[in-house]
């Protein structure tokens, strides 16, 4: 089973995404703050990580960097899912080694589903 890590702020959709995602046959865990996260990646190796940008205590940016500066998860494809929507957002993610950058309103989870599988396999 496919492990992923939901980082999202928003109880609402980290619910109906964990939900997806578990019925879709991943294996979810979830985190909200730096605590969350920094906890779940020392219990957890999630196979992808869902990343959203506005975060109550750091910015998705930073989480993304330091992701990508750690040896144990610098190879975890990590897909960026926003509302932030500017080019220069989506440049900055992309160029710090996100695998994708998907804006929340343009996508179903169905097809969210579909781009972790086209990333890492079913």
């Amino acid at each position: 089973m496919k492990k992923i890590l939901i980082i999202e702020d928003d109880a609402f959709l980290k619910n109906i995404e964990s939900a997806k995602f578990t019925k879709s046959g991943f294996d979810v865990k979830t985190a909200m703050t730096k605590a969350d996260i920094d906890q779940a990646l020392t219990t957890y190796s999630p196979d992808i990580i869902l990343l959203d940008i506005m975060l109550p205590d750091i910015d998705g940016e930073h989480v993304l960097q330091n992701l990508k500066a750690d040896e144990k998860t610098k190879a975890i494809p990590v897909i960026v899912f926003s509302n932030l929507s500017s080019d220069e957002d989506m440049k900055k993610m992309i160029d710090g080694g996100a695998a994708a950058f998907m804006i929340k309103s343009n996508f179903t989870l169905d097809e969210i589903v579909e781009k972790i599988h086209s990333l890492i396999g079913q």
